[in-house]
């Protein structure tokens, strides 16, 4: 096993780029335009899901449309928003970015969003950010299961076991602790209090790659104390 993970796996909304508003203002409109109403918790609810699930909530809401016509109308009204507002990355994430490619630390993007989404967002990050993006329509089985992370790692040649994971939300979690990854919570719009992070990170502004490293190499060696004690 790496001394220093061999890779990062980025959680996308709420963790590299503070689209959560934009993602609650396009369910608000949606649900209001077929007579409905749409509360802010409601939309915390939906937080971190993949779209097919808020699809099938927005429909029970009364939106009368098919799953998919609701994804492509959402991921539409949102990039709309982030190409007339620009895209709020997260303190420090850029940063924390750019230090784990100096560090020799390679990253994949994983998120649930459309691959559309995705490579708007990337293409607007001015280095070359992300060797690979697994995006929610390239995924058989959305997080909380594990196959997102698992096939960001395949992608990247690694095991899993090498890479260490970072989210904002609990089904984000979920999917990073299954996959076997170190799995670094870093919380937003909701506590992740209760998840099973190996860690809590308040922000990522201010850390580098010798956090990461750091807590990877933390993470495994209280595994092994375990395994040995065991």
């Amino acid at each position: 096993m790496s001394q220093k993970p061999r890779a990062v796996l980025w959680d996308m909304d709420g963790t590299l780029v503070d689209t959560e508003p934009y993602w609650m203002a396009a369910e608000t409109a949606l649900v209001e335009s077929f007579g409905g109403t749409w509360s802010h918790e409601q939309a915390m609810q939906l937080v971190g899901n993949a779209l097919s699930e808020s699809a099938l909530v927005l429909r029970a809401a009364g939106v009368d449309m098919e799953p998919d016509a609701i994804i492509d109308r959402l991921t539409d009204d949102v990039r709309g928003a982030l190409a007339i507002q620009g895209v709020p990355f997260r303190p420090g994430a850029r940063e924390l970015l750019r230090d784990l490619q100096a560090a020799g630390i390679r990253t994949a993007l994983v998120t649930m969003s459309l691959r559309r989404m995705a490579l708007s967002i990337v293409d607007l990050i001015d280095f070359d950010a992300f060797e690979h993006v697994v995006a929610g329509d390239d995924v058989e089985h959305p997080k909380p299961h594990p196959a997102p992370y698992l096939q960001g790692a395949e992608l990247l040649g690694i095991d899993i076991a090498d890479t260490l994971v970072i989210e904002d939300s609990g089904t984000g979690l979920r999917s990073g602790l299954a996959s076997g990854a170190v799995t670094v919570g870093v919380p937003h719009m909701i506590s992740l209090d209760g998840f099973g992070a190996h860690e809590l990170w308040p922000t990522l502004e201010g850390r580098t790659a010798e956090d990461v490293i750091a807590t990877f190499q933390s993470v495994r060696a209280r595994e092994n104390e375990g395994a040995r004690d065991d």
